[in-house]
């Protein structure tokens, strides 16, 4: 049954949030501290100086926005679970407060009719096992493991989708090989382990959901087309190196049970491990802002999607020109979304499971006119062009299921902090009012008209 717009019977429209993103009450019902609460509190790690004490206290207006939600006529909801909210030490004694704050959540949105989709890692590690070496060490992945089962075990009855593990690729590159994110160690290419063992933590995480029943487990990778800087061999070099790295390096194990050959012999594998990574999944999932031009190295600091890097990487980003970019400074390019879709399922053909869209959207500055309306034009032209290139890349024959859009609010953006808003709605902090934007109602609209 196919709807009127274009899209199979049965797609899931969402929305995305995170937890450190949105929560606050870090200090509340026995949560322990992660490793985003240790690097907000060094000088000068965080644009503005911010942090997700506050962000935006959703742990307390969690209602409002699932009414919200309601409202938008999203068919689910794709949220993080704060690991140290559940387990404040990362293993051991689990915190029934903290499990009580999701039982509730799950409740709230299952009375709505929206369906609760759990990403159980989304960049925040419990300090006490980042204190143990964090994903630097084997242990870590064991741990996740424990604790995937004892989230499981408490909300399962209810949740049937999950997503183990969103953006491996961020953490080890930003977290760990380049300092610039938590936790902010800076070991370039000694951060190789971190990839591997939170892919090792994902494997057996979803035996762990298998084992309690889980009916759907996926997980949530980044990808972005790799585009040369120039036809000669250098950069035609480097921007292929980049592209493994960037995107097959976490994709090829998950999809085939084996590294990229340049990496291989590179990552701290023992027996079973490729065998767990690569259990199969019932769909993988797709996080997709913009493309990315590289060229070979020019020794000096650079940008990566407005990240500052330092020198000495073998790459280069020369900015892509001659399109819109965002408030982040993202270039807007509809059709990287359709290239990388293609890309996917001709690398992988039948062992691509169907496709989520987990995240896509973009920052823009918009603030309330003096009528209080807020006009964000440029987001819903944002989504116009990428839900149509979602589309093309749905006629060409990959197999996409559903779309989450980021954001559902404007939220603590990372070491952006504030100064990028993402979501559909505008959040006044020092209030906490939230006012839906234009783009919002645009959203509900496409979904309505989407189901016929």
């Amino acid at each position: 049954m196919a709807s009127t717009d274009g899209y199979p019977g049965g797609f899931v429209w969402g929305v995305s949030t995170s937890a450190y993103q949105i929560e606050g009450a870090v200090t509340e019902d026995g949560r322990g501290r992660s490793v985003w609460d240790t690097f907000c509190a060094r000088p000068g790690k965080v644009a503005d100086g911010g942090s997700g004490a506050v962000a935006c206290d959703h742990y307390h207006r969690y209602r409002e926005d699932v009414a919200s939600m309601r409202e938008l006529g999203v068919d689910a909801y794709r949220f993080s679970i704060a690991w140290p909210r559940v387990l404040p030490g990362g293993t051991g004694e689990v915190n029934a407060a903290g499990l009580d704050f999701y039982d509730r959540l799950v409740d709230e949105l299952c009375e709505a009719g929206i369906t609760p989709v759990p990403t159980l890692f989304h960049w925040d590690t419990p300090q006490a096992l980042e204190d143990r070496g964090g994903w630097l060490v084997r242990d870590t992945a064991y741990r996740f493991a424990d604790y995937a089962a004892t989230v499981a075990g408490r909300l399962g009855d209810r949740v049937d989708q999950w997503i183990t593990i969103n953006e491996p690729r961020e953490v080890t590159l930003l977290g760990y090989a380049l300092g610039v994110h938590a936790p902010g160690r800076a070991g370039m290419f000694e951060a190789l382990p971190a990839a591997h063992h939170q892919l090792l933590g994902h494997g057996l995480a979803v035996q762990a959901l298998r084992s309690a029943g889980a009916g759907q487990v996926g997980i949530a990778v980044s990808h972005s087309p790799t585009w040369s800087a120039g036809p000669g061999a250098e950069d035609t070099g480097a921007a292929e190196s980049f592209d493994t790295l960037n995107n097959w390096l976490f994709a090829d194990p998950v999809l085939t049970g084996a590294y990229p050959s340049d990496f291989a012999g590179l990552m701290p594998v023992q027996e079973g491990d490729l065998a767990a990574i690569g259990a199969r999944l019932d769909w993988y999932g797709v996080n997709y802002y913009n493309p990315t031009r590289v060229g070979a190295g020019a020794g000096g600091p650079a940008e990566l999607d407005g990240v500052a890097v330092p020198g000495g990487l073998p790459f280069s980003f020369p900015p892509i020109e001659d399109v819109p970019h965002t408030g982040f400074g993202w270039p807007v390019v509809p059709g990287g979304l359709t290239e990388m879709l293609l890309s996917l399922r001709e690398r992988y053909a039948d062992r691509l499971p169907p496709v989520m869209i987990t995240e896509n959207g973009c920052s823009y500055a918009d603030v309330p006119d003096a009528d209080g309306r807020i006009r964000d034009r440029r987001r819903i032209d944002y989504l116009e062009g990428h839900l149509a290139a979602m589309r093309d890349a749905m006629d060409k024959g990959v197999d996409v299921r559903g779309y989450f859009l980021w954001s559902l609010l404007d939220n603590f953006e990372w070491a952006a902090g504030f100064e990028q808003r993402f979501g559909l709605m505008h959040v006044d902090y020092p209030s906490q009012a939230r006012t839906p934007k234009d783009s919002f109602h645009w959203y509900a609209r496409h979904i309505a008209g989407s189901r016929g």
